[in-house]
Order: C-alpha cells, then sequence, then structure tokens
C-alpha cells in the first residue's frame, strides 16, 4: 500500500513535469517556425498524446482482442470533445484559427461517416477498412506538411527579433522537450492508473467506480494534461487542436491499425430498446459533440463559454446513463 502510494505521487509528478515540458516543446516549435499553434497540437500534439492509446490497441489487437480498439476509439473523441475541450472552452473561451482548424475538421468528418457507415451497415470492420482508415491518416499528415512548408514567414517585430536573439534555446531542446514530456506523460498516466487502482481496491471502493474513474479518465490524461497545461500558459489553441487531431487519430490510426491487424465486429453487449446501445447511443453522441463544438467555430471563428458548458452537462448525462444502462 504504501509503494502504491508512493508510486502514484510519482506518477502525478511526471504528469505535471511532462506537460510542462510537452507545451513548451510544442510551441518553442510553433514559434520558430512561426507556426499556428493549432495546426502544431493537431499534428505534432496529437500523435504523441495518442501514442499510449495506439500502443494499448495494437498489444489488444494482437493478443486477439481488436474489438477493444472500437470501444476505446468512440469513448475517447466522446471524452475529449466533451470534457477536455469542454473545459477549456468554458474557463477560457476565445478565437480560434479558422484555415488551420478546416483541415483536421474535414478529415475527421470523412472518417467518422465512414466508419459509422460501416458500423450500421455490416456491424463488422473488415481489414480493407483498416488499410482505408490508415490511408486516410498518411493523407492527413501529408496535406498537413505540406500546409506547413507553404506556410509564408510572419514578419517580427524588432522586440520579437530582440527577444528571440536572446533566447538559448534550440531547436533539438524543443524536440527533446516534446517527446520527453510526452514519455513522461505515458509513464505517468500508467503509474497514477496502476496504482490508483491498487490503492482504491485496498480501500474497498468496487470495480465499477473504479473503471468510470481511474481507467476512464486514464486514457485522456495525456490530453488531460496538454489541455490544463495549455490553458496555464495561455495557448488554448494548441489545446483545441491537440484535441480534433487526438479525435481524428483515435478513427484512423488506432482503430485503422487495431482493424488491420485483428478485423472485429462491433460488440454487441448492451442494449436499448432491443437495438446496440453503441449504434443508438454512442456513435449519435460521437458526431454531435464534435459537430456541436467545431462547426459554429469553424463558421464564427471563435469557442464560446456556452459551447463550454454544455457540452460539459452532455458528457455528465452521457456518462449517467451508462450507470443506468
Amino acid at each position: 500500500m504504501v509503494i502504491a502510494v508512493l508510486l502514484f505521487i510519482v506518477g502525478f509528478v511526471c504528469l505535471i513535469k511532462g506537460g510542462d515540458w510537452f507545451v513548451d516543446g510544442a510551441v518553442g516549435i510553433a514559434e520558430r517556425f512561426h507556426l499556428p499553434e493549432l495546426l502544431i497540437g493537431a499534428t505534432v500534439v496529437s500523435i504523441g498524446t495518442t501514442l499510449p492509446e495506439v500502443m494499448v490497441s495494437a498489444g489488444s489487437a494482437l493478443s486477439g482482442h481488436g474489438e477493444i480498439a472500437y470501444g476505446n476509439a468512440i469513448g475517447s473523441v466522446i471524452c475529449n470533445t466533451a470534457l477536455i475541450s469542454a473545459i477549456t472552452a468554458a474557463v477560457k473561451p476565445g478565437p480560434v484559427e479558422n484555415k488551420s482548424m478546416r483541415t483536421p475538421v474535414i478529415f475527421f468528418f470523412v472518417s467518422a461517416i465512414l466508419y459509422c457507415a460501416v458500423a450500421y451497415t455490416s456491424q463488422y470492420f473488415s481489414r480493407t477498412i483498416g488499410i482505408v482508415l490508415l490511408a486516410i491518416f498518411v493523407t492527413y499528415m501529408v496535406i498537413s506538411v505540406v500546409q506547413v512548408m507553404r506556410q509564408p514567414a510572419q514578419p517580427q517585430a524588432l522586440a520579437d527579433k530582440e527577444a528571440a536573439e536572446k533566447k538559448d534555446d534550440t531547436l533539438a531542446i524543443d524536440l527533446v522537450q516534446l517527446i520527453g514530456g510526452a514519455i513522461l506523460i505515458a509513464v505517468g498516466a500508467r503509474l497514477l492508473i496502476d496504482n490508483g487502482t491498487k490503492i482504491a481496491e485496498a480501500l474497498g471502493v468496487p470495480e465499477s467506480v473504479i473503471a468510470l474513474t481511474f481507467v476512464a479518465l486514464g486514457t485522456s490524461l495525456p490530453e488531460l494534461i496538454t489541455a490544463i497545461t495549455s490553458l496555464i500558459k495561455g495557448h488554448g489553441s494548441l489545446s483545441l487542436g491537440n484535441v480534433i487531431g487526438a479525435n481524428l487519430f483515435n478513427l484512423v490510426l488506432v482503430s485503422g491499425l487495431s482493424i488491420t491487424l485483428n478485423p472485429f465486429s462491433i460488440p454487441n453487449g448492451t442494449q436499448i430498446a432491443g437495438h446496440n446501445a453503441s449504434l443508438v447511443l454512442d456513435l449519435p453522441i460521437m458526431l454531435f459533440v464534435m459537430a456541436f463544438l467545431t462547426l459554429p467555430a469553424l463558421f464564427r471563428g471563435k469557442v464560446t463559454r456556452f459551447q463550454g458548458v454544455l457540452l460539459l452537462l452532455i458528457y455528465f448525462a452521457y456518462c449517467v446513463l451508462q450507470f443506468v444502462l
């Protein structure tokens, strides 16, 4: 018990420090190449925060449990959107860069429509679908790289130039911070989940409560820590870009890789009015919360506090439904 508590504290420290390094590295790269934070968040940062899920889902697929990736992908999108990005919007709403946001949003909904079409028609994800999803991921990354290369250099003010000259950080240090931060976040999340579960079990907390707290929150800890750290440091666009990019990667990279390794059918567990609960509740909620977050932002050029509060209420209601069902 004592060791579990100590490791839990170590995990918490790793998360805080990892989030600090990760955001600093990402912001440093964005500033160095004069790139929008939202674009960096939707590519480099999103890959970093999604890697733990990629490893877990790929391992599950190889061990014959590829269907885990389905629930993992849908649940992560809902959590990332209706909890993590909602916190960002509710605490510090602000403007977003439409141009940088447009590409990941379009790719997400194209992928989501394909994902839902397969789910509602055949309810079976074949290896072909997995390869198509991975191809979408590659296409998105190529287009993002092209966008970065075509990004015009922005003129710097004299004060910015002087600050840049005084700054000793190099690109290598930014990359080390980014990678080191991602590793610390992954390690910290694992320590927090494993030892938090042991502590809860020792205290007699029911398994269902443990699953809906430590485990559920643990899978989204990288995105949550990045969001909180970005807010504290005043980089809300980085957090929003991370959420949108992570949601896309959950569908095309996490699911695509798992399906390719081991095709699977949609789990048919909980029923609502005689129908698969995932088809009746989970997929529609996933599409709605992403549309509610991104579409108004694309048209208005900003995320409002109303969106954040309503998304949090939707997430709360969704969690209550999970208990009821």
